[in-house]
């Protein structure tokens, strides 16, 4: 397993009753794969640009397709931006892949027989191995979770890791969903605006 799909699932399993935001969990899948492609040598950064290795296949097809979508040409791109270019919509690519491997499933509540089904982690080695990363407090993951608000640690605040380019790849995820927020928090501001104008407020 990798470090996008450990996450996924400690976000399912964690969160299951109030996942987080889908824009703030794809940002941070995205992270978790640069992580992973960083120890994986498919890529090194210069200063918080990506450069690319000639080491392009991994064991994992997720990742193989973050490492074929990197520039390969200079100007390469920033940390920040692969985050909002590859992150779009990563979090529904991930779900899907997991449940086409099986290890997720569709249950319908009983009770909301018109309600879309909704999507649960099986019982898997998988699920297991995320469960054990995420008891032993490994570093990455923990930063990463602690980023879209899982586990008991402060948004902003990472645990340490011995790895600089690690560390400017989490710090760039923290900036990325704070900036998400605000954006967030500005569309609220500018409608809740508007609604007041209507009713003449």
């Amino acid at each position: 397993m990798t470090t996008p799909r450990d996450l996924l699932i400690i976000a399912m399993d964690l969160t299951a009753s109030r996942p987080p935001e889908q824009g703030d969990l794809s940002l941070a899948l995205a992270g978790a794969e640069l992580i992973d492609l960083l120890e994986a040598q498919a890529i090194t950064l210069d200063g918080d640009h990506i450069v690319p290795s000639d080491r392009r296949a991994t064991a994992d097809r997720g990742l193989d397709e973050a490492a074929s979508s990197l520039a390969r040409q200079p100007p390469y791109e920033s940390v920040g931006d692969w985050l909002w270019r590859r992150g779009r919509g990563l979090s529904a690519a991930y779900l899907a892949t997991l449940e086409a491997e099986g290890r997720l499933t569709r249950q319908r509540r009983p009770w909301m027989i018109f309600q879309p089904a909704h999507l649960v982690l099986v019982d898997s080695p998988a699920r297991r191995q995320a469960a054990n990363r995420w008891a032993s407090d490994e570093p990455v993951l923990t930063a990463l979770a602690a980023a879209v608000g899982i586990g008991d640690k402060p948004t902003g605040e990472s645990p340490s890791v011995a790895d600089d380019a690690v560390a400017t790849v989490l710090a760039a995820v923290h900036d990325a969903v704070r900036s998400l927020e605000a954006e967030r928090q500005r569309r609220a501001l500018d409608e809740a605006a508007f609604d007041n104008i209507w009713r003449g407020e």
